[in-house]
């Protein structure tokens, strides 16, 4: 989920607005708002018995940094799309 959130959202957030604080801070709040969701989703389920994502007796170290390094592709694209976007608005001297 976290995944899909920042490649359907990232870029875009980028490019669409001016301003490259507040597209930054738009990405990570809807990130989070999935990473909450999806880690409740499998914490819940690993308490039913599915250890598929979360072993009873390990700390979930490679989930964290998996979580942070697609985090950080995340910020990574919405500076590549303010570039971009800010490219798009540049007026061209004549």
């Amino acid at each position: 989920m976290i995944a899909v959130v920042t490649v359907l959202l990232a870029f875009p957030l980028g490019y669409l607005l001016r301003s490259h604080l507040a597209a930054n801070v738009a990405y990570a709040i809807a990130y989070l708002w999935a990473f909450t969701f999806q880690t409740l989703y499998l914490t819940l389920s690993s308490f039913g018995g599915d250890e598929s994502a979360f072993s009873k007796n390990e700390f979930p170290l490679s989930y964290g940094l998996v979580a942070a390094a697609i985090f950080a592709v995340g910020f990574g694209l919405v500076s590549l799309g303010h570039r971009l976007g800010a490219r798009r608005t540049e007026r061209v001297p004549s």
